[in-house]
C-alpha cells in the first residue's frame, strides 16, 4: 500500500501542477496578437511584427516571433524549434503520469498476490478450524488491487485531457506556422518577380 500511496500523491501533485499550467496558458493566449503578427508579415513589416510579439507569453506568438527573427536563415526550422520548445513544456511530467497509470494496477495485483500467499501460509501452518479467518485475509489482500485500479483510473482521466490539449495546441501551432511560411514564400516570390 505504501508504493500505491506514493503513486497517488505524485499523481495528484502532477495533476494540480498541470491544471495550473493549462489555466495560465489559456489566460496568456492572445489570438488577436497572432493575427496581427500574421497581418504585419503579409505586408512585409517583419521588424514591426517581431517587436509586436517580442516578450509575449503566448506560445504561438513566441513560435512566430522565433520564426520571424530567423526568417532569412531557415524559417521552417526556426518555427519548428519554437513549436518544440512550447510542446516540451506542455508535455512536462506526462511520462510520469503514464508510468503511474501502468504501474499502479500492477502494484495492486502484486500486493494481492503477496496477501493471498500469506493467507495460505497461515492456513497451512496453523490448520485453522475456522477458514473465515483466511477468507478475511484474502479479502483484505484484494484491497491493494482495488486501490491500484482506483489510482490508475483517477490518473487516466486528467492524463487524457492533457493529451487532448497538447494535440489541440500542436495543430494550432502547425496551422499558424504554415500561414507564416506561406506568407513569407509569397513575399519572396513577389520580390523575385519584381527583380526579374
Amino acid at each position: 500500500m505504501y508504493p500505491l500511496l506514493l503513486c497517488s500523491i505524485v499523481s495528484v501533485a502532477i495533476i494540480i501542477e498541470r491544471a495550473i499550467f493549462w489555466l495560465r496558458m489559456t489566460r496568456r493566449s492572445d489570438r488577436d496578437l497572432v493575427f496581427r503578427i500574421l497581418e504585419l508579415a503579409e505586408r512585409g513589416a517583419y521588424d514591426v511584427a517581431y517587436e509586436a510579439g517580442k516578450g509575449s507569453r503566448d506560445y504561438i506568438v513566441r513560435m512566430l516571433t522565433n520564426g520571424i527573427a530567423h526568417r532569412n536563415y531557415s524559417l521552417p526550422r526556426a518555427l519548428e524549434m519554437g513549436a518544440d520548445e512550447g510542446l516540451k513544456r506542455m508535455k512536462r511530467y506526462l511520462n510520469i503520469l503514464d508510468t503511474i497509470i501502468t504501474v499502479a494496477p500492477l502494484l495492486g495485483i502484486f500486493g494481492t498476490v503477496l496477501g493471498i500467499i500469506n493467507s495460505f501460509d497461515i492456513l497451512g501452518l496453523a490448520q485453522i478450524a475456522q477458514p473465515q479467518v483466511v477468507t478475511k485475509g484474502i479479502a483484505q489482500a484484494l484491497i491493494t488491487t482495488a486501490t491500484g485500479l482506483a489510482v490508475a483510473i483517477v490518473t487516466l482521466i486528467p492524463y487524457n485531457y492533457f493529451l487532448s490539449r497538447i494535440d489541440y495546441f500542436s495543430k494550432e501551432m502547425e496551422k499558424f506556422a504554415s500561414s507564416l511560411e506561406i506568407t513569407f514564400e509569397k513575399g519572396q516570390n513577389l520580390e523575385g518577380g519584381a527583380e526579374a
